[in-house]
């Protein structure tokens, strides 16, 4: 059910919960504060919901009967880049961890603020929005070429899929090649709360970029810093 009154230029969010109370109470509330909003009970509502809709964000609940979130998270990453929040009630690190590991770009702990919703919804929009103009060159790593105007990672010439986070991870990176960043920059930077996630992105990058993610020689660790991009080229 789509929110009455919304604009169609208004971000489409699909909120995904078994809970029905906490899900109406959500889509009021989002609702209310510009957004169209789509709910489905379970993954397979979320689907068939899907085929039919372009949605610019997802929030999904971890613990849902069926299919998880984690495993719809997971499912969403092998086609799409849109957006994901998680929300869990879990208060254990290493099981957020988990959902960021299989794609998600954020959390939210359970129980929260409604206005924190907001303000993470919000944040994650704008990661996800075309970057503005650039002047930045293609970057060259290896057998990958990065176009930061694009947000388009390549490898051998065929395309590689990056999440939101992880394009704009690139970007930055791409736009100050060999400058060291620390994690606690990158965390402001990309409004990020978690230093650990900074971490993960990093590790799911290597993957994609390196020919060895264990012995990266482009996505480098600075010692006592953080992570630096060293380029073959910017062309």
């Amino acid at each position: 059910m789509s929110a009455a009154g919304a604009k169609v230029e208004d971000p489409h969010l699909l909120v995904v919960d078994d809970d029905e109370r906490l899900r109406e109470l959500l889509q009021r509330y989002l609702s209310s504060n510009g957004f169209r909003v789509s709910a489905a009970a379970d993954a397979a509502g979320a689907r068939a919901l899907m085929k039919s809709v372009a949605f610019d964000l997802f929030i999904l609940d971890v613990m849902m009967p069926g299919e998880s979130g984690l495993d719809l998270t997971r499912s969403i990453r092998t086609k799409l880049p849109t957006p994901i929040l998680m929300l869990t009630a879990r208060g254990d690190t290493e099981d957020r961890i988990a959902g960021l590991e299989q794609g998600a770009d954020d959390y939210l702990p359970k129980p929260f603020e409604p206005r924190e919703l907001l303000l993470r919804v919000g944040a994650l929009l704008r990661r996800a929005a075309p970057p503005a103009k650039t002047a930045h060159a293609e970057v060259k790593l290896g057998q990958c070429v990065f176009d930061p105007k694009r947000a388009q990672l390549k490898r051998a010439g065929r395309p590689v899929k990056l999440t939101s986070s992880e394009a704009q991870l690139l970007q930055l990176f791409a736009a100050n090649a060999g400058r060291a960043f620390s994690r606690a920059d990158l965390c402001a930077r990309l409004g990020v709360a978690l230093e650990r996630s900074i971490d993960v992105q990093v590790t799911r990058l290597r993957r994609k970029i390196e020919e060895d993610p264990k012995l990266p020689l482009y996505l480098q660790t600075v010692r006592g810093i953080g992570y630096v991009l060293v380029p073959d080229t910017v062309a």
